[in-house]
């Protein structure tokens, strides 16, 4: 691999994120608000997901994936950011219930943004790899 793709790797990264970081701050606060209210765990991660993700798709594929300046941000990428995104969240909306069965709320609040760093790191591979391909 040649210094051009690396650098380019470097910045996608950094993007990645930064956009991510931005995402993870709606998508915790939001867990935590609709939580706080009484939402169990499952539908209030499945709700705060959504809410980084809607931030997430447009960031990503406006700046963070974009090719040569151009947005990747179509009908296609869409779906495939939908496919990627619903595996996803059923994996980390398994893990939050799961941790919701054996600590407190509070405690599940925050492992919250530890659970999806995780799954952000797989997410990076799969977004680059093939949504915004």
């Amino acid at each position: 691999m040649g210094f051009d793709v690396w650098m380019r790797h470097f910045k996608q990264g950094g993007l990645f994120v930064i956009v991510g970081l931005a995402q993870l701050t709606v998508d915790t606060g939001v867990f935590i608000s609709i939580t706080a209210l009484g939402v169990p765990v499952a539908p209030a991660n499945i709700v705060g997901r959504i809410s980084g993700a809607s931030l997430g798709f447009w960031l990503n594929g406006r700046y963070t994936f974009a090719d040569q300046g151009q947005p990747r941000v179509s009908p296609r990428h869409l779906r495939r950011f939908a496919i990627a995104w619903t595996l996803l969240t059923c994996v980390s909306t398994l893990i939050m219930n799961a941790l919701s069965a054996h600590f407190d709320l509070h405690k599940v609040w925050s492992l919250k943004p530890v659970v999806e760093l995780v799954i952000a790191a797989i997410g990076f591979v799969v977004w680059r790899q093939w949504v915004y391909r």
